[in-house]
């Protein structure tokens, strides 16, 4: 049997240690548009016993919550940990993490992943774990970014591509034999391949509206791979990226001096 986890999870481990504040403050924002759908695409409603996986600052947990559900929330970093329960204080918050979760078959009557999949290295697997704690008829939604990259998503990437920044080694992208095609197709695919029925996926578009200072300071602070990326050039490459960044964003800069960010993430749901 190959085993659950890769280097890619291990790396995902390392680089979210000790950063749930800089990612609330910065791409925690960003991600915490979806919600909102994410709940409506899982059928939650008050009763509903949700569990939230890779809560995150507990921004799910919370909207959960709020729709008077009864949310139980895990993520894989203490320090999110933290904050989801400050967050989300009527919800059971606990340490967890995929393809292996501490819950029972069919437990849940719904599951929320937002930007969840994004971090795991087998993809495959993490949606079987899902489907095992839902419930007969229980439903699943997810969020993943789009393999199109909107042009507000495409922005610092292109920036640190300008400033000659490299991916270091260790920083491997996940395994080709893991990976999958980040389209509706592909993703709806995948539900069905982990065994979910009614498998669909569909596009969210959205702008998503912050300071130049505030957006940079997510990479500049080293949240998510693009961070880690960054902060493995040398201090020259990273003052040429953050000059690069301030010249690529100037088309998005609205009357307000802010920025205006298309991004494109695809929402996909089955039920079991």
């Amino acid at each position: 049997m190959p085993a659950t986890t890769t280097s890619f999870d291990t790396n995902e481990r390392t680089a979210w240690t000790g950063r749930a504040a800089a990612y609330a403050a910065t791409f925690g924002r960003l991600c915490a548009h979806t919600a909102p759908e994410l709940l409506d695409a899982a059928e939650v409603f008050a009763g509903t016993r949700l569990l939230d996986v890779g809560t995150g600052p507990g921004t799910v947990a919370a909207a959960a919550c709020a729709r008077g559900a009864e949310v139980t929330a895990v993520d894989a970093e203490p320090s999110m940990v933290e904050l989801a329960r400050r967050a989300a204080p009527a919800a059971r918050v606990e340490l967890g993490t995929l393809p292996e979760l501490p819950y029972r078959d069919g437990e849940f009557d719904a599951v929320a992943a937002n930007f969840v999949l994004n971090h795991v290295g087998r993809p495959l697997l993490a949606l079987a774990e899902l489907r095992r704690v839902l419930r007969p008829g229980g439903r699943l939604a997810l969020t993943i970014w789009s393999g199109t990259p909107a042009p507000g998503q495409a922005l610092i990437p292109l920036a640190m591509q300008a400033a000659g920044a490299v991916r270091p080694p260790h920083l491997a992208p996940l395994d080709p034999a893991d990976d999958f095609p980040r389209t509706p197709d592909g993703l709806a695919a995948l539900l069905t391949d982990a065994g979910l029925r009614q498998a669909g996926c569909r596009t969210v578009d959205w702008d998503h509206r912050t300071a130049a200072d505030d957006w940079w300071a997510g990479p500049a602070s080293g949240v998510a791979t693009i961070g880690q990326v960054l902060l493995a050039q040398s201090p020259e490459t990273q003052s040429e990226a953050r000059r690069q960044y301030d010249r690529l964003a100037a088309p998005f800069r609205t009357p307000d001096g802010t920025l205006a960010l298309p991004h494109t993430a695809l929402l996909a749901t089955g039920t079991r």
